[in-house]
């Protein structure tokens, strides 16, 4: 990757200089507190910024948070992860109430070597998710107004061609993130030659969002175990009665030739939990995959299921999970989950757990993150380069 990195920075000297840090600190909130419930993006920058922080530099911080719609919205302010970010630092952050306006040039300008401030989320301007080259650009000029130089530590946003992803690397020195340069590294065992067997994991809701991880992966791995609410689909295209269960019915024929091609390498449940109704408290109970009441949803995989799932990693050298198994944040059904994320912590493989909702289920569920090889910070960014497409964020990176 020909990529310059945050010690090619170091080592030209970053003290009093201001460096603009492109973080991913979107972190789930609390619908009634708007306290976060989990803290691992936040965490996950803090190599970066503890080692520009330690080199005098001025440490100015921009991110997003949730689908502001291009104008201030208090329930997506970045102001409680400030609090946090301060705790996780021991040192005091500060604060601008916006992004780039007074505020925020007073708060730069303020800053002191070795402090570090943070912006106010950028998705309250238009400009950052503009498809319009010169908007996008002209936001890009007044972030990039704030650094003298820019890293890149966003691994979760590197596939969105947004102003402070991709037009801002341009217009500064730039450098990758000790995120965004992990991240690279371990994708690209799994995209070049990996240890072999290689079994990927994959759940989640729909067989739409995978379709093209599952295109591109299916010749090259050797086992693809798939449950989550996407695997109805596949057992509806297998002729199974899938009751009320998630299913999207104009995916039925592709999942069926899918299942042609595999050669056999998909695996698909034998048993599942069915419910009554999607809530925690809905009677359910165990039921083979293929007789699933006319009445009843599937929220999760079944023991049987989970045994086989485990079977097969327990075989693998490289492992790749994105998705959970079932409605992992609701108790009766988060056992699947929870056995396939044991199952993986067991082989003696490489594993990688691909962000997102799989990420949230390791946290949730109390599970040791040391024992994954490597818990990826971005969902979404870790299929698409796993599909082999270009990432915006990384190709700006590189030029």
């Amino acid at each position: 990757m020909s990529i310059r990195n945050l010690d090619d920075l170091l080592a030209e000297g970053v003290s009093g200089r201001r460096v603009l840090v492109r973080a991913d600190l979107n972190v789930p909130l609390d619908k009634q507190t708007g306290e976060i419930t989990d803290d691992g993006r936040i965490r996950a920058v803090l190599p970066t910024l503890g080692a520009l922080v330690s080199a005098g530099a001025k440490v100015v911080v921009c991110s997003h948070l949730g689908r502001p719609k291009g104008a201030p919205d208090p329930q997506f302010s970045l102001r409680p992860v400030a609090g946090r970010l301060g705790e996780l630092l021991d040192a005091p952050v500060h604060f601008a109430e916006d992004t780039v306006g007074d505020s925020a040039r007073s708060t730069v300008d303020e800053l002191a070597d070795g402090q570090v401030a943070l912006l106010e989320n950028l998705r309250f301007n238009k400009g950052e998710t503009s498809k319009d080259d010169a908007e996008r650009g002209a936001f890009a000029d007044q972030l990039a107004a704030f650094g003298d130089a820019y890293v890149d530590d966003a691994f979760g946003a590197v596939h969105r061609k947004h102003a402070s992803v991709y037009d801002v690397p341009a217009r500064l020195p730039h450098v990758a993130g000790r995120l965004v340069l992990r991240e690279v590294e371990v994708l690209s065992r799994l995209t070049g030659q990996p240890e072999r067997p290689y079994v990927v994991v994959l759940g989640g809701s729909k067989v739409s969002d995978k379709l093209a991880v599952i295109e591109a992966l299916l010749p090259t791995v050797d086992r693809l175990l798939i449950g989550g609410g996407m695997c109805f689909t596949f057992l509806k295209a297998q002729g199974h009665e899938v009751g009320t269960s998630l299913l999207e019915e104009e995916m039925v024929e592709t999942c069926r030739n899918l299942l042609e091609r595999s050669g056999g390498n998909i695996l698909l449940p034998v048993d599942v939990v069915a419910a009554d109704a999607f809530a925690p408290d809905a009677a359910h109970d165990t039921v083979r995959a293929d007789g699933i009441p006319s009445h009843r949803l599937g929220l999760d995989i079944g023991p049987e299921t989970v045994a086989g799932f485990a079977a097969a990693l327990s075989q693998a050298k490289t492992i790749f999970w994105n998705g959970p198994m079932g409605v992992f944040e609701m108790a009766p059904f988060a056992a699947g989950t929870r056995g396939v994320a044991e199952a993986i912590t067991k082989a003696d493989a490489f594993s990688v757990v691909g962000g997102g909702d799989s990420a949230a289920a390791v946290r949730a569920l109390g599970l040791d993150e040391s024992s994954f090889g490597h818990i990826s910070t971005g969902g979404g960014a870790s299929l698409e380069y796993l599909e082999g497409k270009t990432l915006p964020g990384i190709a700006a990176l590189e030029k």
